[in-house]
């Protein structure tokens, strides 16, 4: 799933460059007020920018690999949520406990974490922890894949109503790239967290299932 999501994150990049003005509605074009615009050149001479030069357009492979990890990234996402929640992993690491969810006991946790105190050694996911994962994946993640099968014209050719539910093609691909971002900061920040905790046996856990034992 992280091989996906990072071919997705690049060839998304790629894709994104040929035409990095946002709209909201269902069409969107350069005679129309965009709704913000990334301060980069693009990659077709077409689009007005503000710089003088056009970066090479790589649009062409990009897209065919940005659609082909997306589904790799759609079968992998539910073997992993049937699996999760066949075995309960979801039920016993993931689901706030009674309790957890009140003021003090995350703000307990949120000092814990601006005072960067370390986590012991096979601690449980905290309710900060918990609660991002969640979102993560019964959130952002399928907010990312609807958005996505929302600007397939085929798809949505059969299913309309998977744009019309978000307010149109422009407004799916606004939603995706928001979306995106908020992903890729969630991927930096889990990285340095398993840097801080413990890189080496946090790894050995998440890759082959066995924790250093001292």
């Amino acid at each position: 799933m992280t091989v996906a999501f990072l071919a997705m994150l690049v060839t998304g990049v790629e894709i994104v460059i040929s035409h990095p003005r946002f709209y909201w509605g269902e069409d969107g074009n350069v005679n129309m007020p965009a709704l913000f615009q990334l301060p980069t050149p693009a990659s077709r001479g077409s689009v007005p920018t503000g710089y003088g030069y056009v970066l090479p357009d790589q649009n062409g492979w990009s897209r065919y690999l940005h659609f082909q990890a997306g589904w790799v990234l759609v079968i992998t996402g539910l073997v992993y949520v049937l699996h999760g929640w066949r075995a309960g992993h979801f039920r016993r690491n993931l689901f706030p406990a009674e309790g957890e969810l009140s003021v003090g006991a995350l703000m307990d946790v949120l000092k814990k974490h601006l005072r960067f105190e370390r986590p012991a050694e096979g601690a449980p996911y905290n309710i900060l922890q918990r609660l991002t994962y969640l979102i993560v994946v019964f959130g952002l993640v399928p907010a990312m894949v609807w958005t996505g099968l929302a600007m397939s014209p085929s798809f949505t050719a059969g299913f309309p109503f998977v744009v019309d539910w978000v307010g149109g093609f422009e407004s799916a691909r606004t939603i995706h790239f928001f979306v995106t971002v908020a992903l890729a900061l969630f991927l930096v920040a889990h990285i340095a967290m398993i840097i801080h905790a413990g890189f080496k046996s946090r790894m050995r856990a998440m890759t082959v299932g066995v924790k250093e034992t001292v």
